[in-house]
């Protein structure tokens, strides 16, 4: 499977992904992918008993007096043309990229508001054990970008919820950045990594990507 996946990129985009993540200087809260997966626990999923209704969302999101849940905060924090806000936290016209694919989308209705480490995964990887306000809390995390990003319907069901041993996203400038993200949320929210899972990321971490860097974010306990 991770030798598929590899031979699914193109020789372009193992060349060019490295330069498409900017290294900022690094500091406390910023280190590159090898020396953040060195943080990441492996262990085994633990599948059963999963459940969406685990996870309550949309909430009322960073602001309950903005009338806008969760979702369409995100929406109005990625946006890279403002939409126009109605009531009811209606949002009309607008322009975002979407994180997996890159494709420029003008209607917010055709955006999906997806967890970037999925429901199921975050279950399989130590939620199952969490209480439900902060199973809560990580369905609505808006504490760090990476978490929570606007993506196409499209690329949303070509992902499939799979993890980055079956899936990353095959744009150059995308799949090193999203794996970064991923290993960064997982760190977040002391998530575990099987070790399909931690293979993969080390095949990525040692070869394009072992420049991209991870933000550290606040545990939020």
């Amino acid at each position: 499977m991770i030798k598929n996946l590899m031979r699914g990129l193109t020789p372009l985009a193992l060349v060019l992904s490295p330069l498409a993540v900017p290294s900022p200087a690094l500091s406390a809260n910023v280190v590159l992918l090898p020396d953040a997966l060195a943080e990441l626990t492996e262990a085994a999923e633990e599948p059963a008993g999963f459940q969406v209704s685990a996870f309550p969302h949309w909430n009322a999101g960073l602001d309950p007096a903005d009338g806008c849940d969760t979702r369409s905060e995100v929406l109005l924090t990625e946006a890279v043309d403002a939409p126009a806000t109605g009531a009811g936290c209606a949002l009309t016209g607008g322009r975002w990229t979407s994180s997996y694919d890159g494709q420029s989308v003008s209607d917010p209705a055709a955006l999906r508001v997806d967890h970037l480490v999925p429901l199921a995964e975050a279950w399989e990887s130590g939620a199952s054990g969490w209480t439900a306000d902060r199973r809560e809390r990580f369905a609505n995390d808006q504490g760090a970008a990476a978490t929570l990003v606007a993506v196409t319907a499209r690329s949303r069901q070509d992902r499939a919820g799979r993890d980055p041993a079956a899936w990353v996203p095959t744009d150059a400038a995308r799949y090193c950045r999203y794996l970064g993200d991923w290993v960064g949320t997982k760190l977040r929210w002391d998530l575990s990594a099987d070790k399909d899972e931690v293979e993969t990321l080390k095949l990525f971490a040692d070869g394009p990507c072992e420049d991209t860097v991870v933000i550290r974010s606040t545990s939020p306990h």
